[in-house]
């Protein structure tokens, strides 16, 4: 399935019921009166976030969504039954803004945590209600209130501890298949990881953490080359960023233009972020000589000032994968304190 992390709906909550006007008239009752019983309250559009779900895909094709409008009085004093509310699922991490104003409405960070975006329309009045002992026979009726409709705007980032990040073809889907169960596909051409792909990395008892792998940026990302900025923001929601460098291509593609060229596309799309603390992960290490390896890391860093947490890494054969996941781990917990 294409990952789609916006869309573009229509939300119609339920319009109220309307009062009824009735009188009452049975045989053998002499004196009859008003009768007319209330609306029922239109439904709610409710949105709830469930963490099985990893897109909104399917808001490509269904981009309406309505609820139940109440049912109208009727006489005997019967009021009329409230209309069904509609609940949307949507991915957990979905953003909830106003099309026509930009607002954010509700961020669904949680599972299972639910929002009303459109109230229903509040039920009719009969006129039963307006009897009084100077007016025994009132006429009057309130009709229904319509029910909210909006257009909205749903944006999708992924809730993620760590984030992956590199170009295409960096190593990013070797190391998440690695160190945690996800099965992301793996391929010797570019653009194999199409959307993020989350997996969680056990470290021991209630240990653990989740990481994002997002698709391999190129240069010109920022402004929507290759699979463009849509996927840049989903690195907003971690904690952590693993920077990944391919060492395997150093004769043909330097790994140090290849880190400067991201450096260069998260400046552009969100200073904030180009200042997240951010480890340098050189992979596949397997394709060298460990010394060779470990010679050229040296150099690269020296290249780039790095002063920050590094680490050689190989998601074919494991080497320092073990010792990167402490690393995260441990950095996590410091956080948290």
């Amino acid at each position: 399935m294409k990952f789609v992390d916006e869309a573009i709906i229509t939300v119609q909550a339920g319009n109220g019921g309307h009062g009824c006007l009735s009188f009452r008239r049975e045989k053998f009752v002499p004196r009859g009166g008003p009768d007319g019983g209330d609306g029922g309250k239109g439904g709610d559009v409710i949105f709830e976030a469930e963490s099985g779900l990893n897109t909104l895909a399917d808001f490509r094709f269904t981009r309406k969504f309505r609820a139940d409008s109440g049912q109208s009085g009727a006489g005997r004093n019967r009021s009329g039954a409230g209309g069904k509310s509609r609940t949307v699922r949507v991915p957990t991490g979905t953003l909830i803004f106003s099309a026509d104003t930009d607002e954010l409405l509700i961020d669904l960070k949680h599972d299972s945590q639910s929002f009303t975006v459109a109230a229903g329309g509040r039920g009719g009045v009969g006129n039963a209600r307006f009897k009084s002992s100077v007016n025994q026979a009132p006429r009057r009726t309130i009709p229904g209130q319509d029910g909210d409709r909006l257009s909205l705007r749903l944006e999708l980032q992924v809730l993620a501890d760590v984030g992956l990040l590199g170009l295409p073809n960096a190593g990013k889907s070797t190391l998440l298949k690695a160190v945690s169960a996800a099965t992301p596909k793996i391929a010797d051409y570019p653009f194999t990881t199409l959307y993020p792909q989350l997996g969680v990395v056990d470290i021991g008892p209630s240990a653990s953490f989740v990481v994002a792998d997002i698709p391999g940026l190129i240069e010109g990302a920022a402004s929507g080359a290759g699979l463009g900025v849509q996927f840049l923001r989903h690195l907003r929601r971690t904690r952590l960023l693993l920077h990944l460098a391919d060492i395997s291509t150093w004769a043909s593609e330097p790994p140090v233009v290849a880190v400067k060229a991201i450096e260069k596309e998260l400046h552009e799309f969100d200073s904030e972020l180009s200042g997240r603390q951010r480890w340098l992960v050189f992979s596949k290490a397997d394709c060298l000589d460990e010394t060779e390896a470990l010679t050229l890391c040296d150099e690269i860093r020296g290249s780039l000032n790095w002063d920050a947490p590094w680490f050689l890494v190989s998601g074919v054969s494991g080497q320092g994968c073990r010792t990167l996941c402490n690393a995260i781990w441990h950095w996590l917990e410091d956080q948290d304190d």
